[in-house]
């Protein structure tokens, strides 16, 4: 199975947004999540779903609401009064992707629930752990902060994300194609399968044996580095996102058909893993400025090794 065949399958369902759907597969390949941060109705259900449909994975859907419980995301103990004994009944967390729409709306003790899940593939209920299926991805979507009603993911959480990316509004071509999709039918359950769930595994291990140089993986510290220093952020760029950003950069690499890593490949999903882990210093945010614009800046004073 050819990667770009996947994603050249998944373009013709999710019109005009090729940058965003190979963002998506460079999560899943890299074993991350997904947060899409966007306003309603550009299409953040619909990548899931069409994603989910391709590589013929089980797909989940937990609409988030104020009155979420965990229990409702991680499954719970329900007393089985035949047996005289607690058996563990699964919750929506139990499928190989996930959607978890709207997660700010919901409570930061619901919004916790998810933290072992996607960290370590594995869900805990009353002291027995119980492992997630192979592949897990979660796409959670996320209002702008500024809609009533939404609970701000802390920093701890959105850290688990490998990227935060937006989708925006397709363009008048774009659009026009999407209209001609939805008159002829070409809607996101029409979507076939062109591989399995045994073949994102095999692509898995193949990311993972990517090649980086040294100079490459200095590059990528520096980067990381830069950022904790810079004093318009709060906070700079964990451990985890330093290693999120070499893996996002091996699977950048295999979807461009290489078995090793250039600086453009880390480049080119840096902003993406990076923008999120970072906040502005009030005194920043009173001067207009902007994470990305920051960040692109730092980015360009780390010298690019040479190979």
């Amino acid at each position: 199975m050819e990667i770009g065949k996947l994603k050249n399958h998944m373009c013709e369902y999710f019109v005009g947004k090729e940058s965003v759907v190979e963002d998506v597969l460079v999560c899943m390949l890299a074993g991350g999540h997904v947060l899409l941060e966007d306003v309603p109705g550009v299409g953040k259900t619909t990548l899931a779903k069409t994603l989910a449909k391709s590589v013929d994975c089980d797909f989940g859907r937990i609409q988030f609401t104020p009155d979420t419980l965990p229990g409702d995301v991680i499954g719970s103990s329900v007393y089985n009064m035949k047996t005289g004994e607690f058996s563990y009944r699964e919750g929506a967390i139990m499928h190989q992707i996930i959607l978890a729409d709207e997660i700010n709306r919901t409570s930061p003790k619901t919004q916790a629930s998810l933290l072992e899940a996607m960290e370590e593939g594995k869900v805990t209920v009353d002291g027995k752990t119980y492992s997630l299926p192979d592949p897990f991805l979660v796409i959670a979507t996320q209002n702008p902060v500024e809609f009533l009603g939404t609970y701000p993911l802390p920093e701890a959480q959105t850290d688990r994300f490998m990227m935060r990316l937006s989708i925006g509004y397709p363009d008048a071509e774009e659009e026009r194609r999407l209209a001609g999709n939805f008159l002829n039918g070409k809607v996101v359950d029409a979507v076939e399968s062109v591989c399995g769930s045994e073949d994102i595994k095999k692509m898995k291990e193949s990311v993972k044996a990517v090649r980086l140089s040294d100079g490459v993986i200095q590059y990528i510290q520096e980067i990381v580095d830069i950022t904790r220093e810079e004093k318009r952020f709060v906070l700079g760029a964990s451990p985890r996102a330093m290693l999120a950003l070499i893996r996002a950069s091996q699977a950048k690499a295999y979807l461009s058909e290489r078995d090793y890593v250039k600086p453009d490949d880390v480049k080119a999903v840096a902003i993406n893993v990076l923008h999120h882990r970072l906040s502005l210093t009030s005194e920043a945010m009173i001067q207009n400025e902007d994470v990305d614009k920051v960040l692109k800046a730092l980015i360009l004073k780390v010298n690019v090794p040479m190979k």
